[in-house]
């Protein structure tokens, strides 16, 4: 059987919570951006990066003419997979297994996790090596693996910082954007040989320096690996066949070299064709590292005798996305190709960084797919759709066109008004949020007063005849606002006073 709103039914069953990891006890949003936005070395990081990459990658777009219909081709093609999504993983998974590969079904985190671990202790070894993945990081695959006895090397040089500094990634693209190179030596100096081969002596903190380092390290771990686990950008269902795009070649490496790889991919990264592809090949490197195509493309299509794994396994992760595309507004968060580009214009994210945001997916797309993977009803993920401040610049460069605000006030309104949702197959009763009572009622009064026209024009009145006593500081449930920011000043006259001076109509105003 086959639910027309995503997964085979049988990817559905399991059930279950997400398995604990790292994010496990993250505090809410404002709080953790609060000690974050004081940290001003963090800041200075942050604020230099995102407006690097956000510059070239407005260079790198404004080369393409069709930049819009490609954009709008991208969020089509997308719109038209999810819909169908069902038939596009079933055609997936024919080709797949046609071409020698293996497939599993996962409905959640712990499935995901149980499945993965099994296969690594099926090979009888104890290490993996890693390809930058998010879907891995999302479902805290190595927590998992450390748990079963099994160790994990990161080989993205990002996530190599990340990992030997015992940190969280704190960026889509660039997980480390948090450190600068003088952390990064210090941590490689520090750590690296706890983990393998130590860093040179006298290491600087030249680039060139950093990621030699990390080659050497890395080298041996690449030669004596029999397992290799990655994630994929994207799956084309009529081939059956797997996509990474990066910079380094490190994942080159971990997808040819092991005997064994197994692939950890979300269920929405699927495209039905190559010709689909194509477009996504184009949107995605100019979004993400401003370039006209990334300098390491791979692809592979199950196993082929002699030549790269003798063994492949796909995992397919639901993990909340099939419960995501029932909401029909919020489904479009579904869409994310992970380029990034939104986390790179956001103040939000640019001032409290990604860890904040106490998931694998920071930034504006964060603060939208999280709380519809994990639900509302916890303070953190109850928080997240409030940690924008709407301004719309992630829209405006979104390579598939997705309204985050849109999203973002959807969320809201859910956490507002509490009710059930489904979560992983779970319904789920979310309570409404405290201190919102506050917020209804002013909601109420406004629509109260705009039904009264009367009573409006006497409140406009009575405002204009108090301006000179505006607070700097607003009473009551006000004050958590105005706390951080200036009260806007009051305008000399209503605008029903400037119609009425400029145009000379009779009418109400003071």
């Amino acid at each position: 059987m086959v639910r027309r709103d995503g997964l085979p039914d049988r990817a559905r069953r399991g059930g279950g919570a997400v398995s604990g990891g790292t994010y496990l006890g993250m505090p809410a949003f404002p709080v953790a951006a609060e000690s974050a936005t004081r940290n001003e070395r963090l800041r200075a990081n942050l604020t230099h990066a995102t407006h690097t990459i956000r510059d070239k990658r407005a260079r790198a777009v404004a080369e393409l003419p069709d930049w819009q219909r490609l954009r709008a081709a991208g969020a089509a093609i997308k719109d038209r997979t999810l819909r169908h999504l069902d038939t596009y993983l079933e055609r997936l998974e024919a080709a797949v297994t046609a071409a020698g590969g293996q497939v599993h079904w996962a409905a959640d985190a712990e499935a995901a996790n149980r499945i993965v671990t099994e296969l690594v202790l099926a090979t009888g070894e104890r290490e993996v090596v890693k390809v930058k993945s998010m879907a891995t990081q999302e479902i805290e695959l190595n927590a998992a693996l450390e748990r079963a006895g099994v160790r994990a090397f990161e080989t993205d040089l990002a996530e190599l910082i990340v990992q030997l500094g015992d940190d969280l990634p704190s960026h889509i693209l660039v997980p480390a954007i948090h450190r600068n190179r003088r952390e990064i030596r210090d941590i490689f100096a520090e750590r690296m040989g706890a983990w393998g081969r130590p860093a040179p002596e006298g290491l600087s903190d030249e680039p060139a320096d950093l990621a030699e380092a990390a080659r050497l390290h890395l080298r041996q771990k690449f030669l004596d690996a029999k397992v290799g686990i990655s994630g994929a950008n994207f799956m084309v269902a009529e081939t059956g066949t797997m996509v990474v795009v990066e910079s380094e070649g490190n994942g080159r490496m971990c997808l040819t070299l092991p005997e064994t790889l197994i692939s950890v991919v979300g269920i929405e990264k699927v495209v039905p064709t190559w010709r689909d592809l194509e477009v996504f090949l184009q949107l995605l490197p100019r979004s993400s590292t401003a370039e006209r195509m990334n300098p390491y493309t791979s692809m592979w299509t199950g196993t082929t005798d002699g030549d790269g794994p003798s063994t492949f396994h796909l995992v397919l992760v639901d993990n909340g996305r099939t419960d995501t595309l029932a909401d029909e507004v919020g489904r479009q968060a579904l869409r994310c190709i992970r380029c990034s580009a939104c986390l790179n214009v956001c103040p939000v994210y640019e001032r409290a960084g990604g860890h904040a945001y106490g998931s694998a997916y920071p930034g504006p797309i964060g603060a939208i797919l999280t709380p519809q993977l994990r639900g509302v009803d916890s303070a953190l993920d109850a928080s997240l759709p409030y940690a924008s401040s709407l301004c719309g610049a992630c829209y405006e460069v979104c390579p598939v066109a997705i309204d985050i605000p849109e999203v973002l006030v959807r969320l809201r309104e859910r956490v507002v008004e509490g009710g059930e949702v489904t979560v992983r197959g779970r319904r789920v009763r979310i309570r409404p949020a405290r201190g919102h009572a506050a917020e209804r009622a002013a909601m109420r009064a406004a629509a109260w007063a705009f039904d009264h026209p009367g009573a409006m024009v006497a409140g406009q009145r009575l405002a204009g005849r108090m301006r000179r006593f505006q607070p700097r500081r607003l009473p009551g449930p006000g004050r958590a606002w105005s706390a951080t920011r200036d009260v806007p000043p009051l305008p000399a006259e209503s605008f029903r006073a400037w119609w009425r001076r400029t145009r000379g109509d009779d009418g109400e105003g003071d």
